[in-house]
């Protein structure tokens, strides 16, 4: 059950709406549910000789505006109190009884009638559809106060869930006001008209959010909102200091021809400016160490940076284990390096990314507020991702990001598993949701990598087969999993195994090594966790037949971590991996 509350000044222009035929779903038998008295006229079913509707729905309205009138100019210029009550879709259909019910409640909660008050506010609930009424109420009481209505809206939803428990309802989890703002039915009807999949406010707080992903410095952020195509207005102190931000679509105006600007704390509660510069000041997005290689690979840029990002994601989960507060600022480091491989991912898994990184976002926020908010290395994660680039024709083929997205599911679970401590529902669903898209696009981008591998192990010799598949039933069950009876299920392991024996490895003392790396008991598949593991671990190419690349002579060598921290310092930020250099598009002399 969903109340949604909104304030005016017109109670007969409301009516009128509320008693019309509706502007996009029909509205059938209008007609009052309930009322402050029990005796207000109704305009759907006046039984009084020859009605007219209209003269009735004035006298309804006269009735509802009597006090409002009697307190003059001191009474509240929006004095209309409007509260839509939606049931779920599952639900089944209420009686007017009930509706009438649940008016009476939402009244009493938000202290515009409190049950037994002779001078409570008046209000009417209209019903003209099976799945929902409106509670319309003037705010000014029979003494002629103002009634006192201080978070009416957390007081309507979590009345709301008492009714959901009590008449067996569809019961939705409470929020904490840490949500962002939902687009408004204008806005959504607006993005029906024009095309749009989704409403502009949403689109530009993916814009943002991603904009934001790894960004060392404030110009740096603004510099990638205008690359990524967003209509950018900063608001400027006298001094010359930046306030604030907005952003708007091109091509999105309003009826006068001006563009729709949203502010940046509209869009969600911490994309204002403000908390911007805190998150810039406390992880300064610095790059990442190069991870350990045998000296000989040369694995490419994006390759590389996924490696380093998913040893960095390992360690964010076992801080997320430790069940302590100061875990929350490794959240919103999470969801910068979500956004981060969402927009550098090959198409194929592009969409179940963005999926995931949306989902995300609500997991990222919550009242929980750490005191050493320290995401450098997750931060600096995600800006290597961004900076080396997309993943197609850059050297990467799926198997890295198999890599990463196996380490990504197990921390987001973490998270879930961390808010559900601490009674942060929608958050933790947020994180299982955004585990239930990693998994899709994890299974999209290992396919290929993993049916090698499959390949490579039933190629082995079987003596050589045999020997890793003792290894794998004398280490595995002593840690609580078992190896699958099914030879199919552990060939990538084996072969694994195998490879990394070649590499000189032992592979029982790396098989433990990389079980006591974290649990396995929220993996969907614990061989595929192990193999992208013992991968890492051993310096494996993520794709069995990737070869790791070594400079050819004459050529300019790739860039490192190492030999960027000049770049990091230098006061230009570089231009936004996702969007091409303008420079590139000028003609050719």
């Amino acid at each position: 059950m969903v109340p949604k509350i909104r304030r005016g000044s017109r109670t007969h222009g409301l009516l009128v709406y509320l008693y019309g035929p509706g502007k996009r779903d029909e509205h059938v038998d209008p007609h009052l549910v309930g009322s402050w008295d029990g005796f207000a006229p109704d305009p759907g079913r006046d039984t009084s000789p020859d009605p007219d509707p209209k003269v009735t729905l004035a006298r309804l309205a006269a009735a509802l505006d009597l006090r409002v009138k009697q307190v003059g100019t001191k009474a509240p210029a929006e004095h209309v109190w409007h509260c839509s009550v939606r049931t779920d879709p599952g639900d089944r259909i209420l009686t007017d009884a009930e509706w009438d019910t649940v008016a009476r409640r939402l009244v009493h909660a938000v202290n515009l009638a409190p049950e037994g008050d002779p001078d409570g506010c008046r209000w009417v609930a209209v019903r003209h559809a099976d799945d929902h009424i409106h509670i319309l109420a003037t705010m000014v009481r029979g003494d002629l106060r103002r009634p006192r209505m201080n978070y009416d809206f957390k007081k309507a939803q979590a009345e709301c869930r008492r009714i959901e428990k009590e008449m067996g309802l569809r019961r939705l989890k409470p929020g904490d006001g840490t949500g962002a703002k939902t687009p408004t039915s204008a806005e959504r009807f607006k993005a029906e008209r024009t095309g749009r999949p989704e409403a502009p406010r949403e689109t530009l707080r993916e814009a943002v959010r991603q904009a934001l992903a790894g960004t060392a410095t404030e110009e740096e952020f603004f510099t990638r909102l205008r690359e990524a195509g967003l209509r950018v207005k900063v608001r400027h102190a006298p001094s010359g200091d930046a306030l604030g931000y907005n952003v708007a679509l091109p091509g999105d105006r309003n009826r006068h021809g001006e563009p729709v600007w949203y502010p940046g704390s509209k869009l969600a509660p911490d994309l204002s400016l403000p908390k911007i510069r805190l998150r810039l000041a406390d992880g300064t997005a610095e790059q990442a160490a190069p991870p350990a290689t045998d000296g000989r690979a040369d694995w490419s840029p994006p390759a590389r940076e996924r490696r380093s990002a998913t040893g960095i994601a390992e360690r964010a989960a076992d801080l997320l284990d430790g069940d302590d507060d100061e875990a929350a600022a490794q959240l919103v480091g999470v969801g910068e390096l979500l956004d981060a491989v969402a927009q550098t991912s090959p198409a194929a898994t592009r969409a179940e990314l963005a999926a995931a990184a949306r989902a995300f976002e609500r997991a990222t926020r919550s009242h929980v507020r750490a005191e050493r908010t320290d995401t450098r290395a997750l931060r600096s994660a995600a800006r290597g991702i961004v900076q080396a680039g997309g993943a197609l024709g850059r050297g990467e083929d799926g198997g890295t990001t198999a890599m990463l997205l196996s380490t990504l599911v197990l921390v987001t679970l973490a998270a879930a598993h961390w808010h559900s401590a601490r009674g942060h529902a929608q958050q933790a669903h947020a994180s299982r949701q955004a585990a239930a898209h990693l998994r899709t696009a994890y299974h999209q981008a290992a396919a290929t990598p993993m049916r090698v591998l499959h390949d490579q192990g039933r190629a082995l010799p079987e003596a050589q087969r045999r020997t890793h598949e003792a290894t794998l039933r004398a280490v595995l069950p002593n840690q609580g999993v078992r190896a699958d009876a099914t030879p199919t299920r552990t060939d990538a392991l084996v072969a694994t195994l195998a490879q990394a024996e070649q590499k000189g490895h032992d592979p029982e003392t790396l098989l433990r090594q990389a079980i006591a790396m974290r649990e396995l008991d929220t993996a969907e598949d614990v061989n595929d966790v192990l193999v992208w593991r013992l991968r890492r671990l051993a310096q494996l190419p993520a794709h069995p037949g990737e070869a790791p690349r070594r400079p050819q002579a004459g050529t300019r060598p790739t860039k490192t971590p190492a030999n960027r921290t000049s770049e990091r310092n230098a006061p230009a930020a570089a231009p936004h991996p996702a969007v091409p250099d303008p420079r590139s598009r000028a003609p050719r002399r």
